[in-house]
């Protein structure tokens, strides 16, 4: 059995990541405070713009080829009604950023949760 280690691996050229052909990494992802008011890890994700309680929006480090990526959300709350986690454009579709709607199906309204997380699948630009 072979085995490779490597500290960095390049295109052909030694300029750029090499090209996925037959499968599919996340391109971003983020978890954050589930007030908005910090981002605790993430990854191609360059700020978080808290909105209202429960509402904020995810900016990318680089721009997704269209708006028709894949999205997905995450939440953790201690409420004893199910909170969840919705994602939508904000301002019309766009490819550098999502909106993201934590709601309280029980108390029908937005709300903060513990924490939240997302992760993002999709051609880059």
């Amino acid at each position: 059995m072979s085995e490779i280690r490597a500290t960095t691996i390049s295109d052909a050229a030694g300029t750029g990541p090499i090209t996925l052909t037959g499968q599919s990494a996340a391109k971003a992802w983020m978890t954050m405070t589930g007030d908005g008011s910090a981002i605790d890890d993430s990854f191609a994700t360059s700020s978080l713009t808290d909105v209202a309680a429960g509402e904020y929006i995810q900016i990318y480090t680089n721009s997704f080829s269209n708006a028709n990526y894949s999205w997905i959300g995450q939440q953790e709350s201690t409420y004893s009604t199910t909170a969840v986690i919705i994602a939508h454009m904000h301002s019309g579709k766009t490819s550098s950023e999502t909106y993201i709607l934590t709601y309280n199906a029980g108390a029908g309204a937005a709300i903060d949760t513990e924490e939240n997380c997302t992760v993002v699948f999709g051609d880059l630009a």
